[in-house]
């Protein structure tokens, strides 16, 4: 009966030695191991907005560019301009003209200015001729000669001129005097009354009813300004 519960103590004893040092071995196992194990894989799981982040961070690749905007070019429709604001423009050139030391240039005045001018020939003495014909052709004479010396009058000096000539029946200017101790001191206005009897020559033929080879003619031309 000793032997058989010294030899129990000494096989649990002997168990619980073994039973340490097997613990201690990594490779031990009580239990096969099968073959048909499989490896187990840990995959990590992105949530949206690390996936947003990454798309922008990648560059879209040129392809892509040129695929988006060929339909829009195809079709005809262009993107809008971006705005632009035009009264910003319309300031920086007011400014820059401004500042760019330009002088505008001084206009010469013309000699030929522009003035509200009057021409008239006031009626002489004709109390003596009794010819209606003779005045009838004198008022066209003289209308002529005031059309005439209305365009050569360009200046805003005033005064009157007393002139006398001599027409011929074709209606030819034959010579022209002007009369110095009535007529203005302005040279000016002699001159353009001078040139605006030549200019106004010739005149109409003589009607039938004066029988003559010439003519002797008076008129006197005011030049005013109002």
């Amino acid at each position: 009966m000793h032997s058989d519960k010294a030899f129990q103590i000494a096989f649990i004893v002997s168990l619980a030695a073994h039973s340490v040092i097997l613990s201690q071995n990594p490779n031990f196992s009580i239990f096969p191991i099968s073959k048909n194990a499989k490896n187990v894989e840990i995959n990590y799981v992105r949530t949206p907005q690390e996936k947003k982040a990454i798309l922008k961070l990648q560059p879209i690749p040129k392809k892509e560019i040129t695929s988006k905007l060929l339909p829009k070019i195809i079709s005809g429709k262009r993107p809008p301009p971006p705005f632009i604001d035009r009264e910003m423009f319309k300031t920086s050139k007011i400014t820059s003209s401004r500042n760019s030391g330009f002088t505008k240039p001084e206009l010469t005045k013309p000699d030929i200015i522009a003035v509200k001018k009057k021409i008239t020939l006031p009626p002489v003495d004709m109390d003596k001729i009794n010819n209606a014909s003779y005045i009838s052709y004198y008022q066209i004479v003289r209308e002529k000669i005031r059309r005439a010396a209305y365009q050569n009058f360009t200046r805003t000096e005033t005064g009157e001129v007393y002139m006398t000539f001599i027409i011929s029946k074709e209606g030819n200017l034959i010579v022209s005097r002007l009369v110095e101790e009535k007529s203005s001191f302005s040279p000016y206005l002699r001159q353009t009354a001078l040139r605006s009897i030549k200019e106004a020559s010739p005149f109409p033929v003589f009607p039938k009813e004066l029988d003559y080879p010439q003519l002797t003619f008076n008129v006197v031309i005011s030049f005013e300004v109002e």
